[in-house]
């Protein structure tokens, strides 16, 4: 079966480039730590999922959209433009990039909307002709698990698939209430609120009892948390634009584009290649 291979580039880097040991540099003395890791990782994600079809996708620098609705979103994330650029996994993405180009594996640099966007677009305009995995740490994907969409969260030996049975023993509820669910508890990571004194047990049960915000508010009255939820509605309603995906009206590739042909070259020979090592 075809199976397309959805790489959420940013936070892979992320992941190799705070995650390394330590600090590595070229003879040049030039960092590379992160793109070092991002090649390597990025092998073993292939390796293990055996994709016919891949992208990989990145978080340019434009103002967030979501920002409009709530200028405290993501106001958390380190401020990266006050830091010498060497420090930080930006500087590395010009050398991804050439990896990719070289490994013939097709990318992009998000300049509109987020990555996770796209993904969930790619996610939903073809989870019913081929299998799709995600290779991400973000949590907000798992609204797109079903039969044939999964979440690979790559952690070396340890990687792991997130499937619908894995979010039914983590959190009790099903991916079509995780929007649902998220909006009840927050997200600390994008700085979003939850509602007070609802956390995940107390949040799991009223998804389960509940199809959506606007039912829940429906039948506020004969809710158990009723004195909690009451002031709650528009804090729910904004996290739940917040957390739901935009669709892109317009991708940036087209699924033959994405068909994977690329050979799995050793990680430090493609580095050398692109003259980095």
């Amino acid at each position: 079966m075809k199976k397309l291979l959805l790489v959420d580039g940013s936070n892979l880097l992320f992941q190799m480039f705070y995650g390394m040991p330590s600090r590595i540099t070229n003879k040049e003395g030039k960092p590379i730590q992160g793109i070092l890791g991002f090649i390597g990782a990025l092998r073993k994600i292939i390796t293990a999922t055996k994709p016919t079809h891949i992208c990989v996708l990145f978080d340019g620098e434009h103002e967030n959209p979501r920002s409009t609705l709530y200028e405290e979103y993501k106001s958390n994330r380190i401020d990266y433009s006050t830091l010498p650029l060497e420090d930080t996994p930006f500087s590395q993405l010009p050398d991804i990039y050439k990896a990719l180009k070289h490994l013939n594996i097709p990318f992009k640099e998000i300049q509109d909307f987020e990555t996770d966007d796209y993904i969930a677009t790619y996610t939903k305009a073809y989870q019913t002709q081929m299998e799709i995995v995600i290779a991400s740490w973000d949590s907000d994907y798992f609204s797109l698990i079903n039969e044939m969409v999964k979440i690979y969260r790559y952690r070396g030996k340890s990687s792991y698939i997130c499937d619908k049975q894995y979010l039914n023993d983590k959190l009790h509820i099903t991916p079509d209430k995780y929007i649902f669910y998220k909006s009840l508890v927050g997200d600390s990571a994008d700085n979003i609120k939850g509602v007070h004194k609802i956390g995940p047990v107390t949040a799991a049960k009223i998804v389960n009892s509940y199809s959506s915000i606007e039912e829940l508010y429906k039948n506020l009255d004969t809710c158990n948390y009723h004195n909690l939820l009451k002031n709650a509605k528009e804090q729910l309603l904004l996290n739940e634009k917040l957390i739901s995906f935009n669709t892109i009206e317009k991708l940036p590739f087209s699924i033959t584009d994405l068909v994977y042909t690329s050979s799995l070259e050793n990680t430090i020979d493609v580095l050398k290649k692109i003259e980095v090592y």
